[in-house]
């Protein structure tokens, strides 16, 4: 602490005491108060939503194996069920998390044995494991330990359990998974930055509390650029999110081109650009057309804008085969990488000065 920090904590407040004497005590209590009773929200919120989400998957598996006429439905009833309870709950309840759902009632099917420790991210972690024997394993440690989401996705993915089966040396086994969890961020996640905890509750634009405020004014801007562009852009959704069995992706723009007939995804990197980035879009691009594509849609294509001050970078991305069937076409519908580097880099320097000029306004020794 600075000797500037001592001296304010240190300034008289009424009655001529201290503000650490005074009213320290009373502070760390209001803090504690505060910190039980958000545990305490977050807590009885996670256990309305695994129950309800155990319940769903159960309605749904004893539907289909209610008879031949029920079986009849086949692949086609998750996706209408997701279609239409989306439409009036919300994305957390679209197919594919209702197929989760439905693997989170086999799996887990006697309803008392769940533990109100664990949120429904825990269990969607624990449907990745095969063995029920490992399974049951992580519920136990992760409730009777505290284990947070990030430290049961860090146990599972290190073989754990199974390296404490074999090991002769079972303590040091422990030793060192308590020591790499010890560099995990243990603190409560925060509630309103909890897009499947948003989703489930209802509550809109959940994508776009995960954004920060650069990114989003550049989204915006770009979002505009494009749809001004009258080259066969239509918005599609924000913060889109597509999953896997385990985890959650969110994708910044996407569009549908009815010039092209393809779907078009944008995702912004306000850093510099990195090969995992390339990699997560080129997966977003497989996984939407896995999940999202038409039969008579083109293959998804991928724009990857790097909108770090030095340089402004674009990587496109167009997969299963079809990059020289359609790359002459992409070119006269597309902006130009050029186009699009152009584009954000003034976009980037426009924010930046209006929040320059702003600052200095909010400035008493500036005009």
């Amino acid at each position: 602490m600075t000797g500037q920090s001592k001296k304010q904590l240190g300034k008289k407040v009424s009655g001529g005491n201290t503000l650490a004497e005074d009213v320290a005590p009373l502070l760390g209590a209001l803090r504690q108060i505060i910190s039980d009773s958000r545990q305490q929200v977050l807590r009885s919120v996670d256990v309305v939503q695994v129950q309800t989400y155990w319940h769903v998957g159960q309605h749904i598996l004893e539907f289909e194996q209610g008879g031949a006429q029920r079986a009849a439905y086949g692949q086609r009833l998750l996706p209408q069920l997701g279609q239409a309870l989306s439409a009036e709950f919300g994305r957390g309840f679209d197919a594919t998390n209702l197929r989760h759902m439905r693997g989170f009632y086999q799996a887990f099917p006697i309803r008392d044995a769940l533990r109100r420790e664990l949120s429904w991210t825990h269990y969607r972690l624990l449907l990745r494991v095969n063995s029920d024997e490992a399974r049951q394993w992580y519920v136990q440690e992760a409730a009777a330990q505290n284990w947070s989401t990030r430290a049961l996705e860090r146990q599972i993915g290190s073989l754990y359990y199974e390296r404490l089966l074999l090991s002769q040396d079972k303590a040091a086994v422990t030793v060192e998974a308590q020591t790499n969890l010890a560099a995990l961020d243990q603190s409560p996640r925060a509630f309103v930055r909890d897009p499947v905890m948003l989703e489930f509750l209802g509550l809109a634009d959940t994508g776009r509390l995960l954004e920060a405020k650069l990114e989003t004014a550049l989204m915006d801007k770009l979002q505009h650029f494009l749809m001004e562009l009258g080259k066969g852009f239509a918005f599609v959704a924000r913060q889109q999110r597509i999953s896997t069995e385990t985890q959650d992706f969110y994708i910044d723009l996407v569009f549908y081109n009815y010039l092209l007939k393809c779907f078009v995804l944008i995702d912004l990197k306000t850093g510099p650009l990195t090969h995992q980035d390339v990699g997560q879009m080129d997966m977003y691009v497989r996984m939407y057309d896995d999940l999202r594509r038409g039969e008579d849609d083109n293959p998804t294509v991928g724009i990857l804008l790097c909108g770090s001050k030095d340089k402004s970078v674009v990587r496109y991305s167009v997969l299963n085969g079809s990059e020289q069937l359609f790359a002459s076409k992409y070119r006269l519908v597309l902006p130009s990488e050029e186009d699009l580097r152009l584009e954000l880099q003034r976009d980037r320097e426009e924010i930046e000065a209006h929040q320059d000029l702003r600052g200095e306004g909010n400035d008493g020794s500036k005009t």
